[in-house]
């Protein structure tokens, strides 16, 4: 091996292990006793193993609800998206469509740009979408980012297919599911993954917007516990394992890292294989 490659083995595996370490630390912490979290002896392996905190949250049928709705919404406000991202990228992407600048003018001009939150939230509440799903998956549907990396994506697909697939008397709506969507596997799986774990680890709109602790996601409540062992009050969780939850303390953060990452984690190698060819034939060119 040369010398190149020896410092690039070298500085990659520097990368892996300083990327790993916190993670792993984090794992530890989870399991570990108060006492060694306190007196920072716990580095990559759990001391004093402690599931207490483990225990307390997933005891808690609030916990289930809040998680069972973060599946709900991330699942629904996924697929919104992903019709919605497509569609208008697909369209985007026709060089004939007539005010097609304008339109993606619109579209990155929202990029740097919004009404505020004060505006959102009363439009919001006048829209009567306070207290729904719709008010967390529909504000956030579109991502321009990946409307313009799907938009490029589709514009780099063989003219030609589309051109015989319209001679065949196939529509547009046809061209985008039989020819198009087939050829794109890549960047939807890519762009899919985005959305997906976008909306499991959003917590402010669902801040925003819900006042019931039953529609929660379970960002927001793994939040009130945080609170609550800080010394807030916790109002996601059951009063009757608040003082528990204060016993706790140094590990709740890390139980909490734990319980929101675990499902992406599960989900990510399926979808990894997709992960970098989706964005490189997708990249904005030059």
């Amino acid at each position: 091996m040369s010398r190149v490659r020896w410092v690039n083995a070298t500085l990659l595996i520097g990368v892996v292990v300083v990327t790993l370490y916190p993670f792993f630390n984090i794992v530890a912490r989870s399991f570990s006793a108060e006492k060694y979290i306190v007196s920072g002896q716990v580095n990559l392996w759990p001391k004093g193993f402690n599931l207490t905190t483990y225990q307390i949250v997933m005891s808690d049928p609030v916990f289930w609800i809040n998680y069972r709705n973060t599946v709900v919404y991330t699942v629904v406000a996924t697929a919104i998206s992903m019709v919605v991202t497509t569609c208008y990228a697909y369209v985007l992407s026709k060089p004939h469509l007539r005010g097609r600048k304008v339109l993606i003018g619109v579209a990155v001009f929202t990029m740097f740009f919004s009404g505020g939150l004060i505006p959102q939230y009363v439009l919001i509440s006048n829209l009567g979408l306070t207290n729904t799903i719709w008010s967390i998956v529909l504000p956030n549907a579109i991502s321009v980012f990946n409307l313009l990396v799907m938009k490029t994506f589709f514009e780099g697909l063989p003219r030609e297919l589309e051109e015989a697939a319209a001679i065949d008397g196939m529509n547009t709506y046809g061209i985008l599911a039989k020819i198009v969507l087939p050829l794109s596997k890549a960047v939807l799986a890519t762009m899919v993954l985005f959305y997906a774990v976008s909306f499991w680890n959003s917590w402010f709109p669902a801040f925003l917007y819900l006042d019931k602790i039953e529609m929660f996601p379970v960002t927001i409540y793994l939040r009130n516990l945080i609170a609550g062992a800080t010394g807030a009050e916790s109002a996601g969780a059951n009063p009757d394992v608040h003082s528990e939850i204060m016993q706790v303390a140094s590990n709740i953060q890390a139980v909490t890292i734990i319980l929101t990452i675990l499902p992406i984690l599960m989900i990510y190698p399926f979808v990894q294989r997709f992960f970098v060819s989706g964005v490189m034939l997708g990249a904005v060119k030059g």
